[in-house]
């Protein structure tokens, strides 16, 4: 397992200064807006305001304004508000607050540890898989997880206007083996609807492409998302859509959320959950199985169970194998086979995620 990690950045290089002693605030009101646009546009960028939205000074954790300035802090105030105020250990706050470890040099972690850029034969492409692709949609997220496998994505060569995409969609016409386009990012959905409308009617008219798949987190941090405009151009198409939802916690599921997803199944699409094993965040058998029932609760089938991929920055999530596998081996015993997400690792140059059993 990782190191202990340090407390505090006294002493280190940064040069984080707090501006108030936040110990003394009251949480702050959070105001959320209806319109998803305007959220995305206001999601928290600093750390001063992310603490004290959540009543926390930066005495009670290991706050670090260089990770931050190496890696944005951005989360949405609608996630902000289902953290714990007061709580330094809560897991939502953990995945999104920049924190010292994150600037420790660590043997074997990288800037791409999947090694995507040897799969990217054109820009705005992933192929690493035979009869799938990615489609690197958008540049941008909802909200920057700490533990992102792409936080070093060079997403600048992966920019494209509507004029670029038609390379992308002539290398997906010239592979009949391809059945299934993937959209991620950053997160697609932070795209425009209209072009999102235009790209996916050009998916569905290449005969041998059967399903969509939209793998986001938007749902999840910004429920507004999931508007008509989301569903008029998810359905319009022959293609089988699948979003694939990132949810690491039972926490994150709120009301807000349960919404978002029943449109989404009432619209016929179907929704899965894929999780990251996270140190200090969902490392128990109880905390995945919760998951698991809350998922189901709400029509989504838990999918996959990650294992943290080795980039640089997130060292202090991962956890040994072994321990990941006792803690699958737990959580095996408290669910059903059916809300049991397969335990993986992706692995470099492998055709398909590897099953860890």
């Amino acid at each position: 397992m990782p190191k202990s990690i340090p407390t505090s950045e006294s002493g280190s290089n940064s040069t984080f200064k707090s501006t108030a002693d936040l110990s003394l605030c009251s949480p702050q009101p959070i105001s959320i807006t209806p319109d998803w646009k305007l959220q995305l546009s206001q999601a928290v960028s600093s750390i001063d305001e992310l603490l004290a939205c959540v009543n926390l000074s930066t005495k009670q954790l290991s706050i670090s304004q260089q990770a931050s300035n190496e890696f944005a802090l951005k989360v949405p105030k609608p996630f902000i508000a289902r953290m714990q105020p007061g709580d330094p250990k809560d897991p939502l706050l953990l995945q999104v607050l920049p924190v010292v470890a994150e600037t420790l040099a660590a043997d074997g972690y990288n800037h791409d540890p999947l090694e995507e850029s040897h799969h990217n034969p054109i820009a705005g492409i992933v192929h690493k898989y035979a009869n799938r692709l990615l489609l690197v949609i958008s540049p941008a997220c909802a909200i920057n997880c700490r533990y992102c496998f792409r936080r070093h994505f060079p997403y600048d060569e992966n920019r494209q206007s509507r004029a670029q995409w038609q390379s992308a969609l002539d290398y997906i016409r010239a592979d009949n083996n391809i059945n299934e386009v993937i959209y991620s990012g950053g997160d697609p959905l932070a795209a425009n609807d209209n072009f999102l409308a235009w790209l996916t009617q050009q998916i569905a008219d290449i005969a041998h492409v059967k399903r969509l798949r939209i793998h986001t987190r938007l749902p999840v941090v910004i429920p507004a998302r999931v508007d008509q405009a989301l569903l008029n151009w998810a359905t319009a198409t022959r293609l089988k859509v699948i979003v694939v939802l990132h949810i690491n916690h039972a926490n994150e599921i709120d009301a807000e959320v349960v919404t978002a997803i029943e449109k989404l199944l009432d619209a016929g699409i179907q929704v899965l959950n894929q999780s990251v094993l996270l140190q200090g965040v969902n490392d128990s058998a109880t905390t995945l199985a919760e998951l698991s029932e809350a998922l189901f609760d709400c029509g989504v089938m838990p999918y996959y169970l990650h294992l943290c991929d080795p980039v640089a920055g997130a060292q202090h999530f991962d956890l040994d194998e072994a321990v990941a596998r006792q803690i699958y081996t737990q959580l095996q015993a408290l669910l059903p086979g059916f809300l049991l997400p397969k335990l993986v690792r992706e692995i470099p140059g492998s055709r398909s995620k590897t099953i860890i059993t």
